[in-house]
């Protein structure tokens, strides 16, 4: 008889054949005279490869299973009807034993088999063969790790006592320590609806925790997603990563924080770029927000959509604050739980540091883009605004950034970017170089000499009472009636940025300053007392620093740096000019 599979013929003898597949039966039994013995099988599972085995089973001859052809040979024989029912030991049969004893209980080749089994749909399913290879592999991933005893992929960095090679162990070697996360990397090569499948099946056996899940997906975006881990490739198939996306976001641990957030931001990352649906994407903004003070700056770093002016996705990051803001609000009272194993040290105020000095990290990075408009720079700023934390010097350096790459903004809005800074927060250092700022208005410096002021003289009690009327009404809380009384500055004097004049004495007072330091460095019998004595001084220079700072301002006479506090002449100030080129300014970095 002639078997016709496809487009290949095999010429072959009846009765082997027939005694052992009831189908070939019905078909030889269908066939007319006028065909002959020739007979078609065009849809038999597994094509003519698959085909071949049955028919060399059929005649006795010796074949040669494995886990690559094994499916395709068990569906064949489904297909040919080698049931137990036309003859002891056939053919189904003893691939079940081969499939339970061998396949099932090998980790790597019930991967493989569950690979082979999406090209032989349907019948892979209904005979149960994806069910079984599923469960196999759920199984083996939840078993206790000192029970492993396969070989497994796994190539990860190790430290020197796991390798065997510190040098306390004298060459005899440690026993391998299974990790809990040894099964990640195999589960890698199956396609993304195969390993949903697993992934699934290992969550319903409930005995792997959820970090290890999540360092799963994470393995698994890394390897299947196209530059994942640096931003994701503009040359791909956006329907299929699409989908791998969201599914990757629909499997993620439902545990909060056994996910990292640096991986979680890659995540809204690609799928912001993938245009994935509204659904994954609010899931992803919600466990970040939960997740916001684990995360670095380049993190945030987010490329805004095509189109947009900007950089760098704000909007995207002012919504996770605004997340954050309401997750904080909501879980204060109690642990801050969504931080997880991953950092139990946090607190709720603790927390709200950490976001503060990223938030301050992220605003001078994207004070950079001149594109970036002033209203999107403050609302975040302002976000965070009740956030208490030690030190404002981040804030000050992306504020001064802000200033020196838009040079063109109004008094107004210098002074709006200005209010998002708190001066007595700034250390010295900041302050030293914020009063040689020419960037910030007159307002700014002036409060952050006296703050410096009040630091260093502390000691000696000293009060506001002490400045001017006029400095002191520049002062948070400061009075604008009565103690203005002095002199007519306007408003728009002390918004306007500083002349150089404005700052020359300053700058000469603070050379003075250095110079001095470098002096009492060079006696090095200096005694205590006279330590003490400097730092005291520091107050009275940097009364000096007010005394010239207002002489400046004034349109007669000269104010004497010895008499500040008791200064009551009628005066006039000018009109603040800024100067349009500072070539002896820096930056804080």
């Amino acid at each position: 008889m002639v078997v016709n599979v496809g487009d290949v013929k095999f010429y072959l003898h009846k009765f082997p054949l027939l005694s052992k597949s009831a189908r070939l039966q019905k078909l030889v039994a269908a066939t007319n005279d006028a065909n002959g013995d020739e007979i078609h099988i065009q849809d038999i599972p597994g094509g003519p490869a698959a085909f071949e085995v049955c028919a060399k089973f059929c005649y006795g001859m010796t074949v040669t299973l494995n886990a690559y052809n094994v499916v395709a040979a068990r569906c064949a024989a489904e297909y040919l009807e080698m049931y137990e029912t036309i003859e002891k030991g056939n053919l189904i049969y003893k691939i079940d034993v081969f499939l339970n004893l061998s396949i099932f209980r090998s980790w790597k080749d019930s991967i493989i088999v569950l690979q082979t089994t999406k090209s032989l749909l349907p019948w892979s399913e209904e005979l149960k063969v994806v069910s079984h290879c599923l469960d196999s592999i759920a199984s083996k991933a939840s078993i206790d790790t000192s029970k492993v005893e396969w070989s497994y992929t796994y190539n990860r960095k190790k430290i020197a006592s796991e390798n065997g090679n510190s040098p306390q162990w004298n060459d005899a070697r440690k026993p391998q320590m299974v990790p809990k996360d040894w099964w990640v990397e195999d589960l890698c090569e199956l396609p993304i609806d195969l390993y949903k499948r697993v992934i699934v099946t290992i969550k319903t056996k409930g005995r792997v925790s959820g970090d290890v899940i999540g360092e799963a997906l994470n393995a698994y975006t890394l390897r299947r997603l196209p530059g994942f881990s640096k931003g994701v490739n503009q040359n791909i198939d956006f329907v299929k990563y699409r989908s791998l996306v969201e599914t990757i976001v629909w499997l993620l641990p439902t545990e909060k924080g056994v996910v990292s957030c640096s991986f979680l931001l890659r995540l809204l990352r690609a799928a912001i770029f993938l245009d994935c649906g509204e659904t994954e994407r609010n899931e992803l903004m919600r466990r970040i927000a939960q997740q916001l003070p684990e995360a670095t700056m380049n993190d945030l770093l987010i490329r805004a959509p095509p189109g947009e002016a900007t950089v760098y996705d704000v909007d995207m990051v002012q919504n996770l604050v605004e997340e954050f803001v309401t997750h904080s609000s909501q879980t204060e009272p109690v642990d801050n739980e969504f931080l997880g194993s991953r950092s139990p040290k946090f607190g709720p105020d603790a927390s709200k540091v950490l976001v503060a000095k990223l938030i301050d990290c992220y605003l001078a990075e994207i004070a950079r883009d001149p594109n970036l408009h002033l209203s999107k720079f403050v609302n975040l700023g302002e976000t965070i605004a009740s956030f208490s934390r030690p030190s404002h010097d981040g804030l000050y350096r992306a504020i001064d950034m802000y200033l020196k790459e838009h040079p063109g903004i109004s008094k107004s809005e210098r002074k709006r970017i200005c209010k998002l800074m708190d001066c007595r927060k700034l250390s010295a250092e900041a302050c030293m170089h914020a009063v040689q700022n020419e960037r910030l208005p007159l307002r700014v410096v002036v409060q952050v000499l006296f703050f410096e002021q009040v630091r260093a003289t502390a000691s000696a009690e000293n009060s506001t009472s002490d400045l001017p009327g006029s400095i002191r009404a520049l002062l948070p809380g400061g009075s604008h009636g009565s103690s203005r009384s002095t002199t007519t500055n306007t408003e728009e004097d002390w918004d306007s940025v500083p002349t150089a004049d404005d700052i020359k004495a300053l700058k000469g007072e603070l050379a003075t300053l250095r110079l001095g330091s470098n002096d009492s460095g060079n006696e090095a019998a200096k005694s205590d007392v006279e330590k003490v004595a400097a730092s005291r001084m520091k107050g009275l220079v940097m009364s000096k620093i007010f005394s010239k700072l207002w002489s400046s301002k004034e349109r007669h006479g000269e104010i004497s740096s010895s008499d500040t506090s008791d200064s009551h002449g009628s005066v006039n100030a000018e009109e603040t000019k800024s100067t349009p080129s500072r070539s002896r300014r820096h930056s804080l970095s």
